[in-house]
C-alpha cells in the first residue's frame, strides 16, 4: 500500500465510533457526540449564523449589485413540477407536513454535512417508503443533468460504501438525508428543496424556467468505491486533474502569487482560515454571509488556454447542473472572468494533496484533500475531498432572483 491507499487507514473495531455504534440508529448514535462541549459550541454558532438576515458572501461585507437577473433559461419547469407533485403524492399527511416550508424559511439555510444528526427538520430519506423514494430519483433527475443525475446519486452511494466499510449501514447509507420542500411546486412561482446528510448539502431553487443549484457541497471519504453489489466508481478526478493541470500551467512568478500557503497545515495560517469541521474550506455550511477576500492571481492575467481550462474547471463544477441553466450560467461566470482570482494552498507535484480557490463577483469554487475524519490520516490525503460551491453576492438558494421576482410582482 501507498500513503495514497485509504486502506492503510482503516480504523480498527476498538475506535469507539466502531466498536460502540454497532446496529445504532442515527439519532441514537449522535446524542453522546452531540452533548460534548465541542458539538454544543459549534451548534449554538451555526444557529446564530442561521439566523442573521442574509446577505450572501461578499469580499468586504457589502453585497454587490445588478449581477443577477431573471430570464428564461430553457429549464423544463413542467417536468420538475410533474415529479414534486408525483412525490408529493407518495407521502403521509405527517409526512408532507414535516417536509414542507414557505418558499423563504429559515430553514434553507439550515444544511449541513456530517453524519451526525444535528437536528429534525424536514424528512429522512430512509424513512420514506419506497415509492416515495423512487419519486425522488425521478425529481433529481428532472432538476439535474444525466451526468449530473449520476454524479449525485454516486455521492449518496459513496455514504453507503462507508457505512459497508464499518459494518455502520444504520447510520451510513444511500438515504441518510434530510429532505424539505420550499414553497409550492409551479411552473410560474418560486419553489425549492434540498437534500442534506453526510457529504451532501444539495439547495435547489426554481422559478419558472430559471433555477438555481446553490450552495452544494458535495464530498467522499475514501473517493474510491467499493460496493458489496459490485458497482466501483471513482469521484472527484475531474476537478482533482483540472485544478492541479491549470496550476502546473501557470508560469513560475504566477504560481507563487497563487500559492497562499505551501502547506496544507501551515503553521502560517490564520486562526480564521482553519477550522476543525471545514478545515481549508470558508464556503461551508452556514457560511452563508462570510467575507471573503480575494486573493491569489487574476485571471486577466492569464494567457487565452489558461483562461479557457480555468472556464473548463467551472464547467466541471456545475455538470449537475442542467443544461440550459448550465450554460448561462457560464456565461455568467465568464462574462467576470477579468474579476476572478484564482489562489492555491499546498503542493502542486503529483503526489501533493492541495486546495484550491476560484473567487468573483458571481461564483465561489473550493477544493479540498483532508486530512481523515472516519479514516486514520491525520494529515490531509488525497483519497478524502470536499467540494463546495456558491453564488456570491446574494444568490446563494436563488435569494436575488426570488427578491427581483418579488418586487416585480408587487408593482
Amino acid at each position: 500500500m501507498t500513503a495514497q491507499d485509504y486502506r492503510a487507514y482503516i480504523l480498527p473495531e476498538s475506535y469507539d465510533r466502531v466498536g460502540k455504534s454497532h446496529g445504532l440508529d442515527p439519532v441514537t448514535y449522535s446524542q453522546p457526540v452531540l452533548a460534548t462541549p465541542q458539538a454544543i459550541a459549534l451548534k449554538e454558532e451555526w444557529a446564530r449564523l442561521q439566523d442573521a438576515p442574509y446577505i450572501g458572501v461578499t469580499h468586504d461585507g457589502t453585497a454587490e449589485t445588478g449581477l443577477f437577473d431573471l430570464a428564461d433559461e430553457g429549464f423544463d419547469v413542467a417536468l420538475a413540477v410533474s415529479a414534486m407533485e408525483a412525490m408529493l403524492a407518495t407521502l403521509r399527511p405527517q409526512e408532507k407536513a414535516a417536509a414542507m416550508k414557505p418558499i423563504d424559511h429559515r430553514n434553507w439555510r439550515g444544511w449541513y454535512n456530517p453524519e451526525l444528526v444535528f437536528n429534525t427538520e424536514g424528512v429522512r430519506l430512509e424513512h420514506l417508503g419506497p415509492a416515495s423514494r423512487d419519486c425522488f430519483w425521478d425529481l433529481l433527475a428532472a432538476c439535474t443533468s444525466a451526468r449530473g443525475f449520476q454524479k449525485i446519486r454516486r455521492l449518496m452511494k459513496a455514504n453507503l460504501f462507508l457505512g459497508e466499510l464499518y459494518d455502520l449501514t444504520t447510520i451510513m447509507n444511500e438515504w441518510s438525508y434530510h429532505f424539505e420542500i420550499f414553497g409550492t411546486p409551479s411552473v410560474t412561482e418560486p419553489w425549492g428543496w434540498h437534500i442534506y446528510g453526510h457529504h451532501v448539502g444539495f439547495n435547489v431553487f426554481i422559478l419558472g424556467r430559471q433555477m438555481v443549484i446553490s450552495p452544494t457541497f458535495m464530498g467522499t471519504e475514501p473517493n474510491e468505491v467499493v460496493l458489496r453489489s459490485g458497482e466501483t466508481f471513482c469521484m472527484f478526478k475531474e476537478e482533482e486533474a483540472q485544478g492541479l493541470a491549470l496550476m502546473r500551467s501557470l508560469p513560475p512568478p504566477l504560481q507563487e502569487r497563487a500559492t497562499l500557503y505551501k502547506e496544507m497545515e501551515d503553521p502560517a495560517l490564520p486562526q480564521w482560515r482553519f477550522n476543525f469541521a471545514d478545515q481549508r474550506h470558508l464556503g461551508g455550511a452556514f457560511q452563508d454571509n462570510r467575507i471573503v477576500p480575494l486573493e491569489g492571481v487574476c485571471a486577466a492575467e492569464f494567457d487565452p488556454a489558461q483562461r479557457q481550462a480555468l472556464m473548463d474547471l467551472c464547467e466541471t463544477f456545475h455538470i449537475h447542473w442542467p443544461d440550459g441553466p448550465r450554460k448561462a450560467r457560464l456565461q455568467q461566470i465568464e462574462a467576470h472572468l477579468d474579476r476572478t482570482y484564482f489562489s492555491w494552498i499546498g503542493g502542486h507535484g503529483p503526489d501533493d494533496p492541495f486546495y484550491y480557490h476560484i473567487h468573483s463577483p458571481v461564483v465561489m469554487l473550493e477544493f479540498d484533500h483532508h486530512s481523515g475524519m472516519w479514516l486514520g490520516n491525520e494529515a490531509p490525503a488525497k483519497f478524502h475531498i470536499h467540494v463546495i460551491s456558491r453564488i456570491p453576492n446574494g444568490n446563494d438558494y436563488g435569494k436575488a432572483f426570488l427578491a427581483a421576482h418579488q418586487q416585480r410582482a408587487s408593482r
